[in-house]
């Protein structure tokens, strides 16, 4: 259990707090919109020790919030991608800093043009509750490493994480700099609402529309990573054997409560039994129980347990076949929810309408190649796709016939923690993106600056027009 008191959990920020938190880093801003390098690598090794003497306040924080959370799997899918990450920065953060040089035509000579990389100023960051840590850390890194002010929204679903993740950025970070809210639906409306020089979003298409709306008010730049249903496309040539492991642990993570996890899977029809078969025998062996297994996770609440249990029957009454991968009776008091690999689906069934976020993978033979990217093409653009096939070929037509927020080949989820990748979807599975240059570049405004000297050979162009002179350099110009 966590060490968090119930006091700790009930000091949730007000409105009155919230709008007194963006006034100070305003503020703050303003009287220093600048940070050096020095100051910023600071910041990002104070994070780095910050999450590194907690990591184990953290992990039972996550196992309160989720009442069964895997520690390796906090420690894997959390912890360590930020520490990684916080390193990969500070390499790379003097060079990313450095204004670049530009190009400037004759006609504007003698000149000079540079872009200087400035802070937007004050980022609101809106936090999951799937990787509370990761998906709110990640984001801070890259705002900090442009030089902004952050305020940190955490979901209301994770309390005990958002009651902890305050408390400890508190002791190395005055709130000026970075501040924590937490709260109810209220909170995060407002929070939204706010006029942020950045706001990015993680969660749901629904909830993402909103924050949009609110932000538009604003004039507010948003980043939104959504989600969608990613799929998985298996081609014939890949034997079962080397995929199934990659792909039982992608679906397994976290309970397959990630925005990148495959959400469907599309086999050969003649491969339909063996994909089935291998998937439960891969599982059973990473995960010899469910219940009381320490090594899986269980899905978030009730709600979000019940949700998915109403897809199952929805599926079941409209035809589908679903095969769980154990008859074992789960009993340890969680919501532990053994994985359910569905057949025979319909686009009239929930579970291929809406992102699953949850432990069931619908599984769809397909006759060609041509029809497998035929009803990829034909629905939202997702997160991820994911393809898995040793032809080159093949590899190369996937990934210029089909658009999604990011591809892995023969691999599922890890290009997530490709620190040097951007992370970000398309269309309605999301717009702008973080990590790597990228996830600098977002917050930060690319400043373009001209700067002439004495001489202004511009003069030659001004009026009155029709010159000799003039006329010949514009014909000199245009040829």
């Amino acid at each position: 259990m966590s060490n968090q008191t119930p006091a700790d959990l009930s000091r949730d920020t007000t409105l009155e707090q919230l709008t007194e938190l963006f006034a100070r880093q305003r503020q703050a801003y303003t009287a220093d919109p600048m940070p050096s390098l020095q100051e910023r690598l600071a910041q990002l090794k104070t994070l780095k020790a910050l999450l590194l003497d907690h990591r184990e306040a953290i992990t039972q924080a996550l196992d309160s919030d989720f009442t069964a959370r895997a520690a390796s799997e906090t420690l894997v899918a959390e912890i360590m991608p930020c520490v990684e990450h916080i390193g990969y920065v500070c390499k790379r953060l003097r060079r990313w800093m450095r204004p670049s040089r530009r190009h400037v035509g004759l006609q504007f000579q003698p000149a000079r043009a540079k872009v200087v990389y400035q802070p937007l100023g004050v980022v609101g960051i809106m936090v999951p509750f799937n990787y509370p840590l990761n998906l709110g850390i990640a984001p801070l890194i890259a705002a900090l490493a442009a030089g902004n002010r952050v305020m940190l929204k955490m979901s209301e679903i994770t309390p005990h994480v958002g009651a902890l993740l305050r408390d400890v950025l508190r002791k190395g970070f005055d709130e000026d700099r970075v501040a924590v809210v937490t709260g109810d639906v209220e909170i995060a409306r407002a929070f939204s609402a706010l006029p942020f020089d950045h706001l990015l979003f993680t969660g749901s298409i629904p909830v993402g529309k909103h924050v949009m709306r609110a932000a538009a008010d604003n004039l507010t730049p948003v980043t939104l990573e959504l989600g969608g249903k990613s799929p998985a496309i298996i081609a014939d040539d890949i034997p079962l054997d080397d995929i199934m492991d990659r792909l039982v642990f992608a679906k397994a993570l976290n309970a397959g409560q990630t925005c990148v996890a495959p959400d469907y899977v599309l086999v050969p029809r003649a491969k339909l039994r063996p994909f089935l078969d291998g998937f439960k025998a891969t599982f059973n062996r990473m995960y010899p129980k469910v219940s009381g297994n320490p090594d899986y996770t269980s899905v978030i609440n009730r709600h979000s347990y019940e949700r998915l249990q109403a897809w199952l029957k929805d599926a079941e009454a409209k035809g589908a076949q679903i095969e769980r991968v154990t008859e074992e009776a789960l009993d340890d008091g969680t919501h532990r929810m053994a994985p359910c690999l569905v057949t025979e689906v319909t686009d009239s069934m929930k579970i291929m309408q809406e992102e699953l976020f949850g432990p069931i993978l619908p599984v769809l033979p397909y006759d060609s190649v041509d029809d497998a990217l035929a009803f990829v093409n034909a629905r939202p653009r997702p997160l991820a796709l994911y393809l898995f096939t040793y032809d080159k070929t093949l590899q190369e037509r996937v990934t210029l016939r089909t658009h999604s927020g990011s591809m892995a080949i023969n691999e599922a989820l890890l290009q997530v923690g490709i620190d040097d990748l951007p992370f970000g979807g398309i269309g309605p599975s999301g717009m702008g993106q973080y990590h790597g240059p990228e996830g600098f570049q977002t917050f930060s405004k690319a400043k373009s600056v001209f700067t002439k000297g004495r001489l202004n050979s511009m003069k030659l162009l001004y009026p009155p027009y029709g010159k000799t002179l003039q006329k010949w350099i514009l014909n000199w110009l245009l040829r």
